[in-house]
């Protein structure tokens, strides 16, 4: 867990700023969330939060389950989109590019390989897709393990390059369902509760998405996460746990997502509860699931726009209000230095 003897001086050093106490509400936290997380291992806490090469990670995988008709689209679309985020032409790049976010894509196993020698794909495949999880085991428990591993191993490279501040994203046909799936076996909830509309699926399919989910679930009785993962899980969804657990042991804070990353981020607190500290959350999504998330996860999110789509577009969205968190902390007169007296 988080070192908080230099708590105290943090927020002593937030409370002097030229404002009122807590005016700045989420501000404050993030601001003293991330000085706290910098001053680990450090002699004195730190007065500079250093913000430096925010990165995303977008985690492609493809899920047998959707031939069970749970999405508006055929598998073949994450092929699709991975090509239109190396291409710069999907929301997630839009939003990147406005917030001098680097982007990493990951084919961690789409059912269509993309033949490039963009340096932006790295290939993590674990397989062509997962198996249909309604009938059998999405994988074998020994790529539950090496999805993880693989994340772990990305997020530290990318933290060793120079990146201290990570967030993911994630695309891949039938996610939603294998998320919905996880949470149900894990929280002890209902498919009901658990299940939305993803992409935006008609009645019928809304149904058939939440029968397929609990048949999923009723083999997992009992199973810890990993087994839970190796039945209903994702290829991109194991590689993202790997990830918050890489960046927990590098000390580095994470940028939550939406509904499927939160999912993964609740994973990786129930193998190491203390990576729940380096995580921020980036908004509220729409989708069903995501309120009972972040109930576990007593997260706070900064931003609630209606958003469903996933890619990791809250994360990027919410960059603006980190930025403006550290330059408070950093630059901010505080009623000393500045002269006011109240």
């Amino acid at each position: 867990m988080l070192d908080t003897q230099y708590s105290q001086y943090i927020q002593h050093r937030i409370d002097q700023k030229t404002k009122p106490l807590g005016a700045l509400g989420l501000l404050e936290k993030v601001a003293h969330q991330l000085a706290l997380i910098q001053s680990q291992g450090q002699d004195t806490a730190v007065a500079h939060i250093e913000l430096n090469r925010p990165s995303i990670i977008i985690f492609a995988g493809d899920h047998g389950i959707a031939d069970e008709g749970v999405s508006i689209a055929p598998s073949a679309v994450t092929q699709q989109m991975v090509l239109n985020f190396l291409q710069g032409g999907a929301a997630i790049n839009c939003f990147c590019t406005v917030n001098d976010i680097d982007i990493t894509v990951v084919d961690t196993g789409i059912l269509l390989p993309v033949e490039t020698d963009n340096p932006m794909l790295i290939s993590q495949r674990l397989g062509t897709r997962t198996e249909n999880f309604a009938h059998q085991a999405a994988m074998m428990p020994d790529t539950v393990e090496l999805g993880i591993e693989l994340g772990q191993s990305l997020v530290s490279k990318m933290i060793r390059n120079g990146s201290n501040l990570i967030m993911f994203g994630e695309m891949g046909i039938g996610n939603t369902s294998s998320a919905s799936a996880i949470l149900s076996a894990l929280a002890n909830r209902t498919a009901q509760e658990c299940v939305g509309l993803g992409t935006g699926i008609n009645s019928a399919q809304f149904v058939r998405k939440k029968m397929v989910v609990e048949q999923g679930v009723a083999r997992c009785k009992g199973l810890n996460p990993r087994d839970v993962l190796a039945q209903v899980g994702g290829y991109e969804i194991v590689q993202m746990i790997g990830g918050f657990l890489g960046a927990y042991q590098n000390r580095t804070p994470i940028l939550v997502d939406g509904f499927i990353v939160s999912v993964a981020a609740y994973v990786a607190t129930l193998i190491e509860p203390n990576c729940r500290d380096y995580m921020i959350f980036a908004h509220r999504s729409e989708e069903a699931g995501h309120k009972i998330i972040l109930e576990l996860l007593d997260a706070e999110p900064l931003l609630d726009l209606g958003l469903r789509l996933g890619e990791g577009t809250g994360a990027a969205l919410a960059m603006p209000i980190i930025r403006a968190a550290v330059e408070f902390y950093n630059n901010m007169a505080s009623f000393e230095s500045a002269g006011v007296t109240v």
